[in-house]
């Protein structure tokens, strides 16, 4: 491996050492497409240690018949740069779609290569955090018109539907009981909307950790029993700032899903509940100039089927369900809770691993 350039007497940064603070990954290519370098960035984004990475070719890394080749091949012929757009880069290890590569030649290294991978994922979650938003405050101000216009009338409906169950001959009891039953479901997808409500919420510092242990032991008693349920937890996490109650429930309709999914394929299979720091993600306070630093990463991981692309971008918007018997709330709810909590949401799935990721700050 080609080692940086010292640093220069007047205390500036190596070259190397600038790449490496970079937040991009950043690779360099060698004459015959073996890596020299690698930034800290591309370890993550790679999930390979940098001493590994500096030890492989790039047909390690991805499939011979990549773009990322052809984007190579063009930069030893032409020179300059060229840029990709919506390149996937998948492994065992890794997982990246609509990725953005710039390779340029290196001018003082005949025959090296600089690549940088632009991950648009989070700009992505970000875009589609405002839909959710705007879907779940939707939905608020629904669950509020309903509970005052709808329930009202849906109690008088079922007494006077009471009241004829018992003074109609046996042929017509069926009907009055179909009015009652049918009221009762009505009534029930009313308070399901409840929850959208704007209540104030106790907001206080919480161990993500015990929060997800308590949801685990729920969901291994209830809706997630006999499939088998993996911790991964990163011990020196500092606390989240949160609900207890709501960070609860968005938990366990997110693991709700995943066992459903993996019982709908009818083939073994897990859910892993993991937690990371990662110093990436920060967004702008509206009407402020401060920043929101979302370092603290929640995931919910399944080996089920995935989800379908034409679902994926709705996913989280209210009435939106996988499911033949779905009501479509339970997802807009956790696009609620992590909209109240100044988080973000970021999904990615393929068949037989479906990842779901919530961005949280610190208490």
């Amino acid at each position: 491996m080609k080692k940086p350039p010292s640093a220069p007497q007047d205390g500036s940064p190596s070259a190397g050492l600038l790449l490496d603070s970079l937040p991009v990954p950043v690779l360099e290519l060698g004459p015959e497409n073996r890596l020299r370098f690698a930034n800290a960035a591309a370890e993550e984004f790679f999930g390979t240690s940098r001493h590994q990475l500096c030890q492989s070719m790039l047909e390690d890394l991805v499939p011979e018949d990549h773009p990322l080749f052809l984007l190579v091949q063009h930069v030893r012929r032409e020179g300059g740069s060229i840029t990709e757009h919506e390149l996937v880069f998948s492994s065992p290890r890794f997982h990246h779609e609509g990725v953005t590569v710039q390779g340029a030649d290196v001018l003082d290294y005949p025959g090296s290569i600089l690549l940088t991978f632009h991950d648009s994922s989070a700009a992505r979650a970000l875009d589609r955090q405002l839909a959710f938003r705007s879907a779940a405050r939707s939905v608020s101000g629904m669950a509020e018109m309903l509970a005052h216009e709808v329930r009202n009338p849906l109690s008088g409906i079922k007494g006077a539907a009471q009241i004829l169950e018992h003074s109609v001959g046996e042929s017509d009891k069926e009907l009055a009981t179909l009015i009652c039953d049918e009221v009762d479901r009505i009534d029930a997808l009313v308070e399901r909307m409840g929850v959208f409500g704007e209540a104030p919420a106790d907001y206080r510092s919480l161990n993500i950790h015990r929060v997800l242990e308590h949801v685990r032991l729920l969901a291994s008693k209830g809706c997630a029993a006999g499939v088998r349920i993996v911790e991964r937890y990163d011990p020196s996490l500092p606390h989240v700032w949160g609900n207890r109650d709501q960070l609860v429930q968005m938990l366990l309709n997110l693991v709700k899903n995943a066992a459903e999914a993996i019982q709908e394929s009818d083939k073994p299979g897990e859910i892993t509940l993991s937690t990371s720091y990662r110093p990436g993600i920060r967004l702008a306070v509206p009407g402020t100039s401060q920043w929101r630093h979302l370092p603290l990463v929640v995931t919910v991981r399944d080996t089920g089927p995935g989800i379908s692309e034409t679902i994926r971008p709705h996913l989280f918007e209210p009435f939106v369900s996988t499911k033949m018997s779905g009501s479509g709330l339970g997802l807009a709810l956790v696009g609620k809770i992590m909209d109240d909590h100044g988080g973000v949401i970021e999904v990615e799935s393929r068949p037989g691993r479906t990842e779901i990721s919530l961005y949280l700050r610190c208490a």
